[in-house]
């Protein structure tokens, strides 16, 4: 069995591009070592831990140990009170009654759901459809959650579900607060875009703390604020075959989202074929056009949403709609392994070397 579940996507660097590994990020890895400085002297306060199924690390380069602990524990709480309000496994959750009213009637849902819901929907127009949180017609045909078995669906077992995935039918009123699928067996699962939501609100809790300099990293989405140190943040981009989670690309950033999306993350092989987590609504099989891609925008769900859309329309059609949208750039790994960059990371992201090939 070739399982590499929760593999990471993006890599936050340090002073001496030291990167944050898939080791440091494992549910069963050893806590951050607390390491004190005096008062007066700005140092790296680090805290690890799991949210929203995956590891949630944050940052804050500061002064004061206290406050940016305080912090991040409200981040935590946040991830946390996000996630029952829109996960797929909690019972009572926003996203559970929905799924459950499916074609009877609308369920009155969170502010916090409805925004998820309204971003979803503009993914989903930009991408012509490739984004469609409305996949989760397939979720329990294709296994990539918590309940990942490497088994392969029936073409009939597909073809029962495919025309369950409508983002036009799935309908919300804002000044309402509810939400309703129109066609019954339709079911909403927001793992496309929920952490860069989470993530957002993270940048509003950690500034509203005072905190200037952090990093905030939640799987494959992630968000710099300010400086490391003296200098910009540091982040490399996965090499999406690389056995070790090596980088191939490096960027400087400063208050800035990174969200990166690849067929590496959650996935088997079986007979040489690579089966990942990310579903073409249109076919209902894995994607086959790309290998990853890396968005940068200003907000983490912005680019939670468009990794994946982008991702599902390949390198030509995703790079031409990054080129379109104000304040966007991208990375992608095309299925060939070519490397495709926006016009705004040109002269700014630095190759280290070509991803490497394979399956």
């Amino acid at each position: 069995m070739n399982r590499q579940p929760h593999a990471w996507r993006a890599a936050l660097v340090g002073g001496a591009w030291l990167l944050v590994t898939t080791a440091a990020c494992r549910n069963d890895a050893p806590a951050p070592v607390e390491t004190r400085a005096p008062a007066s002297e700005a140092h790296m306060v680090a805290r690890s831990g799991l949210a929203m199924g995956s590891s949630l690390t944050l940052m804050a380069w500061t002064s004061a140990d206290d406050p940016a602990n305080r912090a991040f524990d409200a981040v935590f709480a946040e991830f946390n009170r996000l996630d029952a309000l829109m996960s797929v496994w909690k019972p009572g959750s926003d996203i559970v009654r929905l799924n459950e009213a499916a074609g009877q009637h609308p369920v009155p849902v969170s502010r916090e759901t409805t925004e998820a819901l309204t971003a979803a929907r503009q993914a989903s127009e930009w991408t012509g459809g490739k984004f469609d949180v409305t996949f989760g017609a397939l979720s329990d045909v294709w296994k990539f959650d918590q309940d990942q078995d490497d088994s392969i669906p029936s073409a009939a077992a597909i073809a029962a579900r495919i025309g369950l995935i409508d983002y036009r039918k799935l309908q919300f009123d804002e000044q309402a607060g509810t939400a309703y699928l129109a066609r019954k067996g339709m079911r909403v699962h927001l793992g496309g875009i929920g952490k860069g939501l989470a993530v957002d609100h993270a940048v509003s809790l950690l500034r509203e703390a005072g905190l200037k300099n952090f990093s905030i990293q939640a799987g494959g989405d992630l968000y710099v604020a300010g400086k490391h140190g003296d200098r910009s943040w540091r982040l490399g981009i996965a090499d999406p075959r690389a056995p070790d989670g090596a980088v191939f690309a490096r960027v400087e950033l400063e208050d800035s989202t990174f969200s990166t999306s690849g067929d590496y993350e959650r996935f088997f092989l079986k007979d040489g074929v690579r089966y990942h987590h990310i579903i073409d609504p249109s076919t209902g099989q894995p994607a086959r056009l790309s290998r990853s891609v890396t968005i940068l925008s200003k907000r983490a769900l912005l680019a939670d949403g468009l990794s994946t859309g982008v991702f599902l329309l390949g390198p030509e059609k995703g790079m031409a709609l990054i080129e379109q949208l104000p304040d966007v750039e991208g990375v992608i790994v095309g299925a060939d392994n070519q490397v495709h960059v926006s016009s705004g990371l040109q002269g700014k992201l630095e190759i280290v070397h070509e991803p490497t090939p394979g399956t």
